[in-house]
């Protein structure tokens, strides 16, 4: 936790047990729905969220007050809220930590998502691994039910919104957007192409919108602060609000930290983390996630920010830091996570159930010392075709393989001439 800059998604974290209703109450809980159902109309609701520029915190980062926007105010009824969280991304472990943080602002996020869209129902599609998350919010679901704050006629309103907690049999596939309702109908988890968008036809051919937990939680501060407060949360123009940075690998204090949107990495790492651990240097990082690019010793300054750092062409991605130090061959990690997303492909199309796969071998002959220089450009040939596949998880799979070849192609060549890697033994 922070001490430097205001925990707002993190204020009622403990290091030993959830918050419970009465303290979230007492930090404001659940008088933002109160205010909401009382006072504004779902399209002010929804204007106040666009207003606060809230990005999807899922790693898409697709503005969420537009998502709303979309669900055409005579669409079909019964309408979804579903909460993504699957967080299969390796790094990431975010929305696990904000679950067991704070259940209730999940809930009421959830809620006043809702009645933005004059849903129906919402529910929670958890990974399998998150079997306590799963049993909190359903305990805590029952609870928001006995106080009125959930079910029918929410708080004497008139509005009405159920909430049902899916577990999900895995797989990594299931985190995105339209696989995950493939998902929740029982069927087989492929993604589908639009039009038409889940919030024309999603669950079951209904109007729905799907958020991730950061993003839910994001919506109660913004509806009870303001949106012009929210923006300010943020160190640069581009950005809004808080982050929740998952922080692994060799750094002193790995963990999650809520930071504003804009801080910069080397902050990151030196005063929250912790700094590098004794006898490490930085050599690298992945700063949103196993989907995204290595940010080099170059990049130690930047600010993380959605914006800025697409300015660079690298992504935010999640927020999940996985730091590697100069004793660490990235060639050996590079496969590692291309065997995690060769295994987790769903196999649909072409580009992404070869090319995977393939590059993965390849990539494995360099790292045993059994690579041949035309292997490189092969590489890079096969990862420029996986941007032709049907969703966006090729590209992401290949995001660290691309940018290792423009960063440390050296030190891919360097296996290739002696014929073994470089650090091992």
């Amino acid at each position: 936790m922070s001490n430097k800059y205001p925990q707002i998604l993190f204020q009622n974290r403990k290091p030993d047990r959830i918050a419970t209703m009465a303290e979230y109450k007492e930090s404001g809980g659940y008088q933002a729905l109160a205010d909401a159902l009382s006072n504004r109309s779902p399209a002010q609701v929804q204007e106040e969220i666009l207003d606060a520029v809230l990005l999807g915190r899922g790693g898409a980062a697709f503005p969420a007050g537009r998502k709303l926007e979309t669900v055409a105010e005579d669409a079909p009824h019964p309408r979804y809220v579903v909460c993504n969280a699957d967080e299969m991304e390796p790094g990431t472990f975010k929305d696990r930590v904000l679950i067991h943080a704070d259940p209730h602002m999940l809930i009421e996020g959830m809620i006043l998502t809702g009645y933005a869209v004059n849903a129906d129902k919402g529910i929670v599609f958890i990974r399998p691994e998150y079997e306590g998350a799963a049993k909190i919010l359903e305990r805590e679901i029952r609870f928001a039910e006995k106080e009125g704050l959930l079910g029918e006629n929410i708080l004497g309103s008139g509005y009405t919104f159920f909430i049902d907690v899916h577990r999900s049999g895995g797989r990594y596939i299931c985190g995105e957007v339209t696989a995950q309702l493939n998902a929740l109908e029982g069927r087989r988890p492929n993604p589908r192409k639009p039009p038409p968008y889940p919030t024309q036809k999603g669950l079951w051919g209904q109007p729905t919108i799907s958020h991730n937990v950061e993003t839910l939680c994001c919506f109660p501060h913004i509806l009870r602060n303001g949106a012009r407060w929210f923006r300010d949360l943020a160190l640069t123009e581009t950005g809004a609000g808080t982050k929740i940075f998952s922080i692994s690998g060799k750094v002193n204090r790995p963990g999650c930290y809520e930071l504003p949107m804009g801080v910069r990495l080397s902050e990151i790492i030196e005063v929250h983390a912790g700094g590098m651990v004794e006898g490490s240097t930085f050599k690298a990082c992945l700063p949103g996630g196993a989907s995204t690019g290595f940010l080099t010793p170059d990049f130690y300054d930047i600010e993380m920010d959605f914006d800025t750092l697409r300015k660079k062409g690298h992504r935010l991605g999640t927020g999940a830091i996985m730091v590697f130090d100069q004793k660490t061959c990235l060639t050996a990690a590079t496969v590692n996570l291309l065997e995690f997303f060769a295994r987790e492909s769903c196999g649909w199309c072409t580009p992404c159930r070869e090319g995977l796969p393939y590059i993965k071998h390849l990539l494995t002959l360099i790292e045993n010392g059994q690579g041949s220089e035309d292997m490189i450009p092969t590489i890079k040939k096969m990862s420029a075709q996986l941007w032709n596949s049907y969703c966006a998880f090729a590209p992401g799979a290949v995001a660290p393989v691309e940018s290792l070849l423009v960063y440390f192609e050296g030190e891919v060549r360097e296996h290739i001439k002696l014929g073994r890697c470089l650090l091992g033994d």
